[in-house]
């Protein structure tokens, strides 16, 4: 059976996970409302990067053990955006395949950043004194909030790539595109997100947030989050008007495999299903996974501990003793959200860079060395400060954090802004590559992704567990991870000029698998 569409003779074919759509008259307009939501998401993790760690510490969690926390987003990220993807695959709900996804994700997130936002609150009502810590109950509250808050994240981010690689219309030139623009919404949410965590005054919004067991700090975090959400359930609410999944329905008896196939039921388990596919992946795959974990190693630590670099590094200060480590936390902020502006920049530049350079490949390697450069140049930033308070130190002078040399600000703040750059290729080049590569090989996104997502959340752990216990060695701080990272962004660079494979100018790409990220 055939039919006509724009003229062009088309065979008819049964309805799949890549047709599930409706036909979209304006895929650009689609693809914008749907990454669109990214600007969301990356609001409550912008806050998360910019004020938890911070937070964490005043509720009593010493530095070297602030890391662990961190560890609940990689350990949902591992188990949640596969199986997440691999559900939405096969989700026959009549609202169709993502969008369920999509709104319990939603839902999650206001339930976590509740727990987050009155931790401290929930600790002081159930018997936490707001004298001493640490606040082992307000604690306990903070990381049931924050794993949620990444099973909610990992929930969203999935089907939202996986949406946008349906509305891609199965080119490798429109994924691209797409994850461009992802990586542009993801830009504006982090100068939003950093924003609201540099204002100190937002509270007075909602007064009812400072209380006797939360101060400025913990009022204006509460604010910041009532934000995000609001802003979340918004832009999920333009989106998903716009977009009408169609209800996808498969034969009687058969069902979708992780590398696109239909075929009969099988009794092997999900994650059987999972591993037993990482057997066929291509060797690009491979090279692939191994050039996006070693990136990550790199990115983590300064992602992690870069406002908490400020306070105690650059600005000289400790948490809750005076006010130089809760000013160098706002500076930090404002260097993130410069660094979030040079995303966005950045993020509607690689397709011109990219040629310009000779390709996707060589444009990741040449950005990773800048983000190798970047890390070696927090420790010269760490020297010079710590020989300005050694100074005022032997004068017998007063530890004023707004004597720092502007030479110092200018330079640490130079650091997050230029480090936006090689972000923007991080948030965007890796997963186009990851649907491009397994498309060759006759894999879907949900593989694709979904094991590209293991490549981030395995050196995610990687730098949790490791990066307090290294740093404490050598005196604490946050140096001796830096320089790991710088290793480590080599590394990642090495590899990507000589080992990545190039990747075709267009291919025609299968996108039957769910998203991971």
């Amino acid at each position: 059976m055939a039919t006509k569409s724009n003229g062009v003779h088309q065979e008819q074919r049964p309805t799949t996970p890549s047709s599930s759509l409706q036909p979209e008259p304006n895929p650009l307009r689609k693809m914008i409302l749907v990454a669109s939501i990214a600007t969301g998401i990356q609001f409550g993790w912008a806050l998360q990067l910019s004020l938890l760690t911070p937070y964490v510490q005043l509720l009593g969690i010493p530095h070297t053990w602030a890391a662990f926390i961190w560890l609940c987003g990689p350990i949902s990220g591992m188990l949640v955006q596969p199986t997440v993807g691999y559900y939405s695959d096969r989700c026959s709900s009549r609202f169709g395949r993502r969008t369920p996804f999509i709104v319990a994700g939603t839902a999650l997130v206001a339930i976590a950043v509740i727990l987050i936002g009155f931790a401290a609150d929930i600790g002081h009502a159930c018997g936490d004194s707001p004298d001493k810590t640490p606040k082992v109950r307000a604690v306990g509250a903070f990381v049931v909030g924050f794993w949620i808050l990444d099973v909610a994240n990992n929930m969203l981010q999935g089907p939202c790539r996986a949406l946008l690689a349906d509305l891609a219309e199965e080119r490798a030139s429109k994924t691209r595109t797409a994850n461009a623009f992802f990586s542009f919404f993801i830009a504006i949410g982090n100068v939003m997100g950093y924003a609201a965590g540099a204002y100190r005054k937002l509270y007075k919004i909602f007064p009812f947030t400072r209380t006797s067991a939360c101060d400025l700090y913990c009022a204006n975090l509460k604010s910041c989050f009532f934000i995000s959400i609001a802003l979340l359930i918004s832009l999920d609410a333009i989106a998903l008007s716009c977009i009408r999944e169609k209800p996808f329905v498969l034969p009687p008896g058969e069902t979708k495999s992780l590398n696109g196939s239909t075929k009969k039921r099988s009794p092997v388990p999900f994650f059987g299903e999972l591993f037993g596919a990482l057997k066929g992946l291509p060797r690009a795959m491979w090279v692939l996974l191994l050039v996006t974990c070693l990136n990550w190693i790199a990115w983590f630590p300064f992602l992690l501990f870069d406002t908490d670099w400020m306070g105690k590094e650059v600005y000289g200060g400790e948490v809750g003793q005076g006010s130089a480590y809760d000013k160098g936390v706002r500076a930090g902020a404002l260097g993130l959200m410069l660094n979030s502006v040079v995303l966005g920049v950045m993020s509607l530049a690689i397709g011109p860079l990219a040629r310009g350079v000779g390709g996707v490949k060589r444009l990741w390697g040449i950005v990773n060395l800048v983000l190798a450069i970047c890390l070696a140049m927090t420790v010269l930033v760490t020297k010079a400060a710590e020989h300005h308070w050694r100074v005022v130190a032997h004068r017998g002078g007063h530890h004023v954090s707004d004597q720092l040399p502007s030479g110092v600000k200018i330079g640490a703040l130079t650091v997050f802004a230029v480090l936006g750059i090689p972000l923007a290729i991080t948030y965007s080049i890796p997963f186009a590559l990851a649907s491009i590569f397994s498309a060759s090989s006759g894999a879907g996104q949900g593989l694709s992704l979904g094991v590209l997502n293991l490549a981030i959340v395995i050196p995610q752990m990687f730098v949790s567990v490791t990066s307090g216990p290294w740093d404490a060695l050598f005196g604490g701080g946050n140096l001796p991870a830096f320089v790991v990272a710088a290793i480590a962004a080599t590394a990642s660079a090495i590899l990507s000029f000589t080992m990545l494979p190039s990747p075709p100018p267009d291919t025609k790409i299968d996108v039957n698998g769910g998203g991971g990220h």
